[in-house]
Formats: structure tokens, C-alpha cells, sequence
């Protein structure tokens, strides 16, 4: 099984750096199946990773405090935890 215990603390585009790589890796069909297999397990653990980052994200929009005027006027910490 493939070793994905750095996966957490890739920032989100290392994360999608490295995924792209093993779609296109994938996709070319060169590699032999056991490490295509290996590769299929880490591109799935990193788009696991990609999907929360961007959860994570849009719930720190979603916490941005407008004015009566439409206005951002604060931002609240979004509880990821």
C-alpha cells in the first residue's frame, strides 16, 4: 500500500500539482500495474485532501460578516475542527 502520511500537510496546490502528475502518469499507460495500482491509491488519498482544502476554504467564505450595507465588515474564524 502506498505510504500517504505527508498527504496532510501539502498545501492545496502542491496536493494538485502532484495529482495532475498522476492522472496524466495514469493516463499514459507506461507504468507497470503494480505501480499503477500504487498511484490510482495516492491520487485518491490526494483528491481526498484537494476536496477538504477547498471545503475548508469555502467555509471561511462563508463566515465573512457583511454590512447592512452588503459590505464586508468582519470575518469570523470558520471551525474546521
Amino acid at each position: 500500500m502506498t505510504d500517504a502520511s505527508d498527504i496532510p500537510t501539502l498545501s492545496f496546490e502542491q496536493a494538485l500539482a502532484e495529482l495532475e502528475s498522476i492522472v496524466r502518469a495514469l493516463e499514459s499507460g507506461q507504468a507497470p500495474l503494480e505501480q499503477s495500482i500504487q498511484n490510482y491509491e495516492r491520487g485518491a488519498a490526494l483528491k481526498a485532501h484537494c476536496e477538504a482544502k477547498l471545503a475548508a476554504a469555502r467555509l471561511r467564505v462563508e463566515k465573512i460578516v457583511l454590512s447592512a450595507s452588503g459590505e464586508p465588515s468582519a470575518v469570523q474564524a470558520a471551525d474546521f475542527g
